[in-house]
């Protein structure tokens, strides 16, 4: 499988529009992924903060806000971690796989079971 390492054009699973960049970064075998960009809203209003989040990370600044962590590879995916939603501020249990010679990057976050969750497809941006 294609590293996961690099820049990701996310994607929403509801309007399917660009919503912004993710990075991903590995150190010693774990992955993390920050937003690296925000795009526009169809009103044209930017969301700058993270204003349903939680705790320490109540409006926090989206550029910058760690939204991936703790993923480990098992030998044939990406698990283990969470994945924040910074439009609900809930994190969630998350799974990974590259596609189409790593140039897609199917991620899918969960409750308990993998089975009962939601998948976005992010594409790398070059």
């Amino acid at each position: 499988t294609s590293s996961p390492v690099g820049f990701w054009r996310t994607i929403d699973d509801y309007t399917n529009r660009p919503r912004g960049i993710v990075q991903i970064t590995e150190n010693n075998g774990v992955l993390t992924g920050r937003i690296a960009e925000v795009f526009p809203e169809p009103d044209g209003t930017i969301k700058t903060h993270c204003t349903a989040c939680k705790g320490k990370l109540k409006n926090a600044p989206a550029i910058g806000l760690r939204v991936l962590w703790n993923m480990k590879f098992d030998g044939k995916k990406w698990s283990g971690g969470r994945i924040l939603d910074p439009d609900t501020g809930f994190n969630y249990r998350w799974l990974i796989y590259t596609e189409k010679n790593g140039q897609r990057l199917r991620v899918r976050g969960f409750i308990g079971f993998s089975l009962l969750g939601r998948t976005q497809i992010w594409h790398r941006v070059k």
